[in-house]
């Protein structure tokens, strides 16, 4: 068994190194190897990996430094790994796949869970019943994450567009303050924002569909799966191992959230055991695309994507199953 070591990384290195351009495929100027990935509040996994430094004493013997950049939301993971401050980070499928219609070079290489993490939120003792109602509203939503593609589903099954409402974009923790502020009619929210508003200040889930989440995704810039396939390789097992944790330390992972995330153990509770789903397979692939088939006109008629033939080219190149198919199980 190979020597561990952990590795501390003094806060200047946390810094330089997520600051874009420096290197390339995870190489420093100083010959150190570098692995940055992302850890969010809405991504529990991340939370186990960064706490538990699996990845930090695997590979301290390789000389490969671990730093961790936090996303507030898809939207910034995307943006991190377009801009090459991120070689791994985490999305919603669908957000994942605009960005690679839109050009960012990334990969989809693994599935950690099926969330329940977005639907449609109104503030306690709102008038407003259905979807329908918010033709003319004001509803906060975070554009380029699950809960705004949630928001475009929502409305269009109610037979409404974009154009029928407000969208007020705000990232997701001022989504919630906004709505308990009584600045908008209503919000796209997510997890575990959207499950403390519920629990704290009595919001209610206006609308929830399953079906309208669109997993969460880990994704690799194409130049770092090139160049350092064995350190994706590393991620993916390391993904499968902090999902299965959480599924073997159910109370552990609850207290962990809640800390991390400064919600109440209840509100973590609510996330872990009632709306999210870690007994999925890890490839990515055929249940993602029926996914993505069905939000694929929304997302062109909304011009998120610039033509029908730029996302479905994207669908059919971002999938990269091989590194989940050949996992290491814990």
């Amino acid at each position: 068994m190979r020597k561990t070591v952990a590795v501390v990384l003094a806060a200047a290195l946390l810094l330089t190194g997520c600051v874009a351009g420096e290197d390339s495929g995870g190489s420093a100027a100083d010959g150190t190897t570098r692995l940055r990935l992302d850890y969010a509040y809405w991504n529990p996994a991340s939370l186990v990996l960064r706490e538990q430094r699996w990845l930090e004493e695997e590979l301290a013997d390789e000389g490969v430094s671990v730093s961790w950049l936090q996303s507030a939301g898809s939207n910034k993971a995307n943006e991190n790994l377009r801009a090459g401050a991120l070689d791994v980070g985490s999305t919603a499928g669908v957000a994942a796949l605009v960005a690679r219609a839109n050009g960012s070079p990334i990969k989809t290489v693994g599935v950690f869970s099926q969330p329940e993490w977005a639907a449609v939120v109104v503030a306690k003792g709102s008038a407003i019943t259905s979807v329908a109602q918010l033709k003319g509203r004001r509803v906060a939503a975070t554009k380029g994450t699950d809960p705004y593609f949630f928001l475009l589903q929502a409305l269009d099954e109610a037979g409404l567009t974009p154009g029928d409402v407000t969208v007020v974009n705000l990232q997701h923790a001022d989504g919630k303050t906004a709505l308990e502020r009584g600045d908008v009619d209503a919000w796209a929210g997510l997890d575990p924002h959207m499950a403390q508003t519920q629990v704290d200040a009595g919001s209610t889930l206006l609308y929830r569909n399953v079906a309208f989440n669109t997993y969460g995704v880990l994704n690799a810039r194409e130049e770092f799966v090139s160049t350092h396939p064995e350190l994706v390789q590393r991620v993916v097992n390391a993904y499968e191992r902090a999902r299965q944790w959480i599924v073997a330390h159910p109370d552990q992972a609850v207290e962990l959230l809640a800390r991390e995330s400064q919600v109440s153990p209840a509100v973590a509770r609510v996330v872990l055991a009632e709306r999210t789903r870690f007994d999925v397979d890890p490839v990515p692939g055929a249940a993602q695309r029926q996914v993505f088939e069905r939000v694929l006109p929304i997302l062109v008629a909304d011009g998120n994507v610039r033509t029908d033939a730029e996302a479905r080219a994207a669908l059919d190149s971002i999938f990269e199953p091989r590194f989940a198919q050949a996992r290491a199980q814990p």
